[in-house]
């Protein structure tokens, strides 16, 4: 006959208590209600405005007014020649994108292994040095920094000191997103299997030999998946961060706004949406063609 013990008082207080996930999920519909709370009780949260008819009726006018509706030579979004015309803007925005996305992955392909845990700290094989420590916390700090500050604030840092343009632009979400690569990268060679990098250098290889045939084989595919994958999320972004004078769509769509060509931004808009549409699809297939999905 087998014993059973009688639960103790610690197990009976861990029976009880909710896991994480439950308490997180409880956390945050409390979140959510508080929030939901202080937009009705607040008197200025602008939440009754929702309910007046004057603010649909705005909406309905803006609406019409970027379908020009109120203009008589026709809508800027249906003339060959304004399409012509704001198709050189288009190719700065996409040409922004790719310098950008060149940037962030030229920088992270050159750091991500010094910001790796595993590798400074000798557990891939090598020996461990205080060196190979302080370059990994500065890189990490280094990548920390670059994330934290918005593409937005870098773009208003770098235009006074560069004339505006795409290279403004790009060097600010190529900065941006060298901090959110580098970690993604360094944290897959945490994740990696060390058991070929530990064999070769026990048979005498090199960090240079067991970089290009341990490290780099198992990265390969996971860096080159994050770079596709940023730059659909970069090719979104060009467009706020041509609003501080980095060229391309959105330096445009900020100066029509300010002089009321709503039927221009509704082709800049249109413009953006072929854009990101385009280079979804082009990052898809290029995925599906090496064979990474």
């Amino acid at each position: 006959m087998i014993e059973t013990r009688e639960p103790t008082r610690y197990t009976e207080r861990r029976r009880r208590k909710p896991p994480f996930a439950r308490l997180s999920f409880y956390t945050f519909l409390g979140l959510i209600a508080v929030a939901w709370g202080y937009i009705f009780m607040a008197g200025d949260s602008g939440f009754t405005m929702l309910l007046e008819g004057r603010t649909w009726e705005n909406a309905w006018q803006f609406l019409m007014r970027l379908a020009g509706a109120d203009l008589d030579e026709g809508p800027a979004f249906l003339q060959a020649e304004q399409w012509w015309a704001t198709g050189r803007l288009a190719y700065n925005t996409l040409a922004m994108s790719v310098l950008a996305i060149g940037i962030a992955g030229f920088g992270t392909f050159l750091t991500f292994i010094f910001a790796a845990r595993n590798m400074s700290s000798g557990s891939l094989g090598g020996t461990p040095s205080r060196l190979g420590a302080v370059v990994y916390y500065l890189l990490r700090i280094f990548y920390a920094f670059t994330r934290a500050v918005p593409e937005l604030v870098w773009a208003m840092l770098i235009v006074f000191f560069l004339s505006p343009g795409i290279l403004p632009g790009a060097i600010a979400l190529g900065i941006h997103n060298l901090g959110i690569m580098g970690r993604l990268a360094a944290e897959v060679v945490e994740d990696m299997d060390p058991a070929p990098a530990r064999a070769m250098r026990a048979s005498g290889a090199g960090i240079f030999q067991i970089f290009l045939y341990a490290i780099l084989p198992q990265t390969l595919p996971h860096f080159i998946t994050y770079l596709l994958y940023r730059w659909e999320v970069v090719i979104r972004t060009t467009v706020v961060v041509g609003f501080v004078s980095a060229g391309g769509l959105g330096l445009e769509m900020r100066l029509n706004l300010s002089f009321f060509h709503y039927d221009q931004v509704t082709l800049l808009i249109l413009w953006y949406l072929l854009l990101v549409i385009g280079v979804d699809f082009l990052s898809a297939w290029m995925r599906k063609l090496a064979r990474f999905d």
